[in-house]
């Protein structure tokens, strides 16, 4: 199972016999095997690489909670021994990765050497996929407007902001509503995309009609599209902190109808988090919460000069005790 299931992770036998640490032909011996047993093509085999049957994939759904069962076992055993150990698969949603996917691996390699990790970003809708066919062991998402059939766990809420190029001729209001930005050339992400689900339900229980020029899901791209034209976008802080901390771009709060996204931590219901998965949870809390902290401090305050009555309490993420 876990030959297959590294195979069909890395869909070429070179790279996965490389990573178990395997010749080739055992690798590849193994899976045929494993076809025989079964009865089913698992793999397409082509000069692209390996690529999953229907077969293959509704084995994977039922091999991977199974293996990470098995995994979770040997992790819990090991910590009778008071060691930290096992591989941690997380998935995080991207305004998330980009903040902290860098600082909390490179944390988790130095303080848990003995724990594996494997990190990636998809949008919200996948992950929760991922995490309930056991691909996953968690996940960090935007909070989902329809009920999940996942464990959920506030993490913290965040600001969303408008921003624009430094010195863009884009002036807000002096009282900054959220109705406004309907007269702004926006770029937004996609509906594809789990921000703009927020932004769009926001926009429709007001009453206004959210249009965008451009839409771009890449993060990254969209912040050096509106750094170097005359667009303007609605994102959470910590998407736009890096671009904010160079200055090319500023942003500006809401006075009225702010909007917030929260973030959860999801996991299966009936799977145990191991020690290993709550350790490195931890640390990506703990680095999500600072990088919320930094981005809020760079933003501009309230178009009138003067501190909104909640505005102490947006700069401070709101965290619970995810470990609990």
């Amino acid at each position: 199972m876990q030959y297959f299931l590294c195979l069909a992770e890395e869909k070429n036998v070179t790279r996965a016999a490389r990573q178990l640490n395997i010749v080739q032909p055992a690798l590849s011996m193994q899976i045929a095997k494993l076809e025989a047993e079964l009865g089913q093509k698992l793999f397409d085999r082509s000069v692209q690489g390996m690529t999953l049957t229907s077969a293959g994939e509704a084995l994977v759904r039922l091999t991977a909670p199974i293996v990470r069962d098995a995994e979770y076992a040997r992790q819990e055993m090991a910590q009778l021994g008071g060691r930290i150990s096992g591989r941690v698969s997380v998935g995080l949603i991207t305004s998330v990765a980009q903040s902290t996917m860098a600082s909390s691996s490179a944390t988790v390699a130095s303080r848990y050497p003995e724990i594996t990790l494997s990190a990636c970003e998809g949008y919200t809708e996948t992950l929760v996929d991922w995490v309930n066919t056991g691909q996953l062991d968690f996940a960090l998402i935007n909070v989902p407007r329809r009920k999940t059939p996942l464990a959920a766990h506030h993490i913290m809420d965040e600001e969303m902001v408008l921003a624009c190029r430094k010195d863009s001729p884009i002036r807000p209001p002096a009282k900054l509503r959220f109705d406004h930005i309907a007269k702004f050339d926006l770029v937004l992400p996609s509906k594809r995309h789990g921000l703009r689900l927020i932004l769009d339900e926001h926009a429709a229980a007001i009453g206004i009609d959210l249009r965008s020029r451009l839409e771009i899901d890449t993060l990254p791209a969209l912040c050096d599209v509106i750094a170097t034209t005359d667009f303007a976008t609605v994102l959470p802080t910590i998407a736009l902190r890096q671009s904010l901390a160079s200055g090319a771009i500023r942003a500006h709060r809401f006075d009225e109808q702010r909007i917030v996204r929260s973030i959860a931590w999801v996991h299966h219901p009936r799977r145990a988090v191991s020690v290993a998965a709550k350790a490195v949870l931890d640390v990506i809390s703990h680095d999500l919460a600072q990088a919320a902290t930094a981005a809020r401090d760079l933003v501009e305050p309230y178009s009138d000069g003067k501190s909104s009555p909640s505005d102490k309490e947006s700069r401070k993420p709101r965290r619970r005790d995810v470990l609990k």
